[in-house]
């Protein structure tokens, strides 16, 4: 590992130096990762360095930017911290953004709100652009605009080989169809480049109320997203934290003029009881303002899936049941563009399911959280597809289960192809 650090100007850290126990943990803290070296590389001359030192040396290479993905599979590989690069630059005038492969979304929306633009982010601004766009990345904004990979112009990338280029839809489009929404198993990006859109106005916000509305809350959510624009996005949370009374909360985004999202969730407002209610104005730097997710590195479990329905057998196990031993349960409506098979999409197609699901737990106990999630999917059975969203896959579970099997034998061949001998990694690697 002494060549590895002559070869590069970042910071080289091995098991035994201060400093690489902290460098190693991904977000979920819960995640062990068992690595030989981490790099926090200081440019994308670094990462060819790192990538040509692992082909010879026999080595796998792992992206984390901020490890939001990390499944602990990555025993002996060098991991590669890309913090560094962290430049955002705005076009505001072709409505482009350009950023490196370390900036997390918070970022790029402070800089796109000053035009009145947004990213395609997702509901919490810590989390990394490259892995989320790299695996689809579908949040508030899906409904109207569709995946986040599908708005990427062209990537920067480093080959197995250790050469950089450029990755265009005519340049080498079945690379770039590739890392739209195929995982990072392909190529190490150092930057992307993708559109932004208008939104000169937001509105939206949380009502949350006990436990004790739980049925209610959850009619309402069947109401709206069963007839809500593609500017409308509406998810169900059910929480139960340690020590406090369970309850329920409907969580919405709407792009365009306030008094319309008011009026369009104005059923909300039937149910009395109310615990908390956050709606209003947002900008898109606020967005994480909706859901309140945990911003500091955090231990948990989870896991996601597709839902057919909200018959009977969605209300008894995931309504009327009790929360515990989770802390949430999540339901997601989908639909809108999310739906759509584009022409000239990438790997990440259309997800017909009209639901998504998102379990979340504590790591203790372990066992009792685990066994919850599949009792859950057991319960719900032909209403769960299997399928689900690349960024929704958890420890354990392979790439398989995020594409139909076409596109899994394609998105392999191109593996094989750019990466014969297995360099690059990915967190859910297509052959695992």
């Amino acid at each position: 590992m002494e060549e590895l650090r002559a070869q590069v100007r970042g910071t080289v850290l091995l098991p035994a130096d201060v400093g690489f126990e902290q460098a190693a943990r991904p977000w979920n803290v819960a995640v062990a990762q068992t690595v030989s070296a981490v790099v926090e590389v200081a440019d994308a001359v670094d990462v060819a360095a790192v990538l040509r030192y692992a082909a010879g040396a026999g080595r796998r290479v792992v992206t984390q930017p901020t490890g939001h993905g990390a499944t602990g599979d990555i025993e002996d590989a060098i991991l590669v911290r890309t913090g560094a690069l962290d430049h955002v630059e705005i076009a505001a005038d072709r409505r482009v953004a350009r950023v490196g492969a370390g900036v997390q979304w918070g970022a790029v929306q402070s800089a796109a709100a000053a035009h009145g633009l947004t990213g395609l982010a997702g509901s919490n601004p810590v989390v990394g652009v490259t892995g989320y766009t790299l695996g689809g990345g579908f949040g508030w904004f899906a409904r109207k605009y569709g995946w986040a990979a599908n708005a990427v112009r062209a990537f920067e990338i480093v080959d197995a080989a250790g050469r950089r280029g450029r990755v265009t839809a005519e340049s080498d489009p079945e690379l770039f169809w590739a890392l739209r929404g195929g995982g990072g198993d392909f190529a190490i990006v150092t930057e992307l480049e993708f559109d932004l859109f208008p939104l000169p106005r937001l509105y939206g916000g949380r009502v949350m109320w006990s436990g004790e509305r739980t049925r209610a809350a959850f009619e309402l959510f069947a109401e709206l997203t069963a007839d809500a624009p593609a500017e409308l996005s509406i998810w169900l949370q059910r929480y139960q934290i340690p020590g406090a009374a369970p309850t329920v909360a409907i969580d919405l985004a709407y792009l365009g003029d306030p008094a319309e999202g008011r009026a369009l969730t104005s059923r909300l407002d039937r149910l009395d009881g109310v615990l908390a209610d956050t709606r209003g104005v947002l900008t898109p730097a606020q967005i994480g303002r909706i859901t309140a997710e945990p911003t500091d590195p955090s231990p948990s479990l989870s896991r996601g899936e597709l839902l057919t329905d909200l018959g009977d057998a969605v209300v008894k196990t995931l309504i009327d049941a009790p929360t515990a031993p989770l802390l949430n349960i999540q339901l997601r409506g989908l639909g809108g563009a999310l739906a759509q098979a584009l022409p000239d999409g990438g790997a990440r197609g259309p997800v017909l399911e009209p639901y998504a699901l998102y379990l979340l737990g504590l790591p203790s106990p372990a066992d009792a959280v685990r066994t919850r999630f599949g009792e859950i999917v057991d319960a719900l059975g032909p209403h769960v597809t299997g399928a689900k969203p690349y960024t929704f896959l958890a420890p354990g579970e392979s790439a398989a289960a995020a594409f139909d099997r076409e596109t899994l034998g394609r998105l392999k061949e191109i593996k094989q192809a750019r990466d014969p001998h297995g360099v690059i990694r990915a967190n859910f690697p297509l052959h695992g």
